[in-house]
């Protein structure tokens, strides 16, 4: 069939229906709308077969629908209402949501059902949610949808309770500091982790709060800084404390949107003496807290997981986990697992950073250096097999990470991006050597060119992944454990690392490593220093959410490298 995508943004539920209904056949070109006009002019000059909408905030309107059999995508089980379902379902606590595909027709939300979905609400932020077990129940229910249109079926009407709840008002997600406990605090903060943010008044300003993750060994009169770590600030709650990691600027009307920030950059200048607290190296068993860099070691497994807000890694991250990976190359061990967590594995630099730095030239610079440095001490590591294990999506420079190892497995319900060129940029971490390593030259050209999201089945198929883990999003990192831990079993082990050790020494005399990153940052330095380059209208446009003033090649999309929302 040829579908056609209608959507607000390219987001990430968007990309994956896109992909997941390629991989089956079908034709699917992509519409990014803003309103009701532009998706009667898209379905005028794409003539679908169907229209489904992964995530459209516009109304479609009633000349389409009649006309055209249009699939809606609504984030909450059969009889919710409203543009906030999966907000109140976090802010409420519920233990189970769901996903419903309905017919566009004259009420928002209440046409007759084509496939429904349920799924599980792990306490994780809506981001990671929406991005993981609601993309996977929603394609499940997409698919199911575009079978029985297929087959001829009809839908079943909406029957049973109706509940219609208005969106989420930001004086509903307000904290109250002296009288939420812990588990109110962080429900409230996962309930906006991405967008909006949850308001609040720090430190003399306005604030957007993004994230938060319970810490129950530190204590404070509720509302006080307590600590740093990491960028993060911990603020005291009633019965304990929550770690914050990122804070987004409020402003006026008519001035640009702030840019979400590490919370304690985006504090400098009025950030009190606070202690920088590092993570406990062996926590009691039971014990809240948190640290995006986490390492653990089983028996010949060494694990080095981490999670950043968005996928994106700044400067100070890239070093960080640098420092963390070379710990972790000392430790005896046969097999490193570098990632191993749900949600984001990575998306390259940090665009909101660099976007918010006195000089972005000089701070992108920075950033592809320290990506380029931890990129190499995984592609140098020749003492054992090194694999990137992908819970999440990942992006531009974060993809070249991940191919730096010598497997990369992934999860079934990830997508790939591994392309620069939709922010304006040639791309660097040794992509030149490891893609085409990968898939060959020729695919790896297409894939540069193209800029297309790749889901998990294709990215096997092509090579461009060594292992797809069918499992949901909170059992993968004990599946991964276990894969790697069968894979230090093994007895072709000691061969393979040797015979890597080997080839690594070939390829050093062949085209060093070293020529391939100054080559890339030749390139990547042109359009730093070059104000007129594409690349800096389009990151502001990312990280700030306007419409880009240059125009993006091949499609929707705004980037695909730096900090995304769901």
């Amino acid at each position: 069939m040829r579908i056609l995508l209608v959507a607000s943004s390219f987001n990430s539920l968007t990309q994956r229906v896109l992909v997941e209904l390629r991989d089956r056949g079908h034709t699917v070109p992509v519409e990014v709308t803003l309103d009701g006009a532009a998706v009667r002019e898209a379905v005028a000059r794409h003539a679908p077969d169907l229209v489904v909408a992964p995530m459209l905030k516009a109304v479609v309107p009633r000349d389409v629908w009649t006309a055209h059999l249009c699939l809606i995508v609504h984030p909450g089980p059969v009889g919710d209402r409203g543009p906030s379902s999966l907000d109140h379902a976090i802010h409420d606590g519920v233990e189970e949501w769901g996903v419903t595909v309905l017919q566009a027709d004259e009420e928002m939300d209440a046409g007759d059902v084509w496939a429904s979905a349920t799924f599980r609400v792990p306490e994780v932020g809506k981001s990671d949610l929406y991005r993981n077990e609601l993309s996977d129940a929603a394609v499940a229910a997409v698919l199911l949808a575009v079978e029985r249109v297929a087959a001829g079926a009809t839908p079943r009407p909406q029957t049973g309770e109706i509940r219609a709840r208005p969106a989420l008002r930001q004086e509903e997600r307000r904290i109250a500091w002296g009288e939420d406990t812990t588990e109110t605090v962080l429900r409230t903060l996962r309930a906006a982790d991405s967008q909006p943010g949850v308001p609040d008044r720090l430190l003399g300003a306005e604030w957007f709060l993004h994230g938060g993750h319970a810490e129950d060994g530190l204590r404070g009169r509720p509302g006080a800084l307590l600590a740093t770590r990491a960028g993060a600030v911990c603020r005291a709650t009633v019965d304990g404390a929550v770690w914050i990691p990122e804070l987004r600027a409020r402003t006026g009307p008519g001035r640009p949107r702030a840019c979400k920030l590490p919370a304690a950059l985006a504090l400098a200048g009025r950030l009190p003496q606070l202690p920088e607290v590092p993570p406990p190296t062996d926590p009691a068993p039971g014990r809240r807290t948190w640290s995006d860099i986490r390492y653990r070691e089983l028996g010949p497994v060494g694990v080095l997981s981490f999670a950043f807000p968005g996928g994106a890694m700044s400067t100070d991250q890239c070093r960080r986990l640098l420092d963390a990976y070379e710990t972790a190359r000392g430790r005896p061990t046969s097999v490193l697992v570098l990632g191993g967590q749900r949600d984001f594995f990575s998306n390259g630099i940090h665009l909101n950073v660099i976007e918010a730095a006195a000089d972005p030239a000089a701070e992108s610079w920075a950033n592809i250096n320290a990506m380029n440095d931890l990129v190499e001490a995984v592609l140098t590591t020749t003492d054992r097999l090194v694999v990137s294990a992908i819970g999440g999506n990942a992006a531009a420079g974060g993809v070249m990470l991940a191919l730096a190892a010598d497997e990369v497995w992934c999860r079934s319900g990830s997508v790939l991006n591994p392309h620069y060129r939709r922010m304006g940029l040639y791309g660097s971490e040794y992509w030149t050597r490891t893609l085409p390593g990968k898939v060959g030259e020729a695919l790896a050209a297409r894939l540069t060119e193209e800029a297309r999201p790749v889901s998990a089945a294709a990215s096997l198929d092509m090579g461009l992944v060594d292992r797809v883990v069918d499992c949901g999003p909170g059992e993968f990192a004990t599946e991964v454990t276990r894969l790697a831990l069968q894979l230090a079993s093994s007895g072709g082990l000691q061969p393979r690392i040797a015979a890597k050790k080997a080839e690594h020494e070939r390829q050093e005399s062949v085209a060093p490593l070293a020529a391939h990153r100054e080559q890339e940052l030749s390139r990547m330095r042109t359009i730093f220093d070059d104000p007129a380059a594409s690349y800096h209208a389009r990151r502001r446009a990312f990280v700030r959410k306007e419409v880009p003033r240059a125009p993006l090649p091949n499609g929707p999309g705004a980037g695909a490298a730096g900090s995304a929302d769901c």
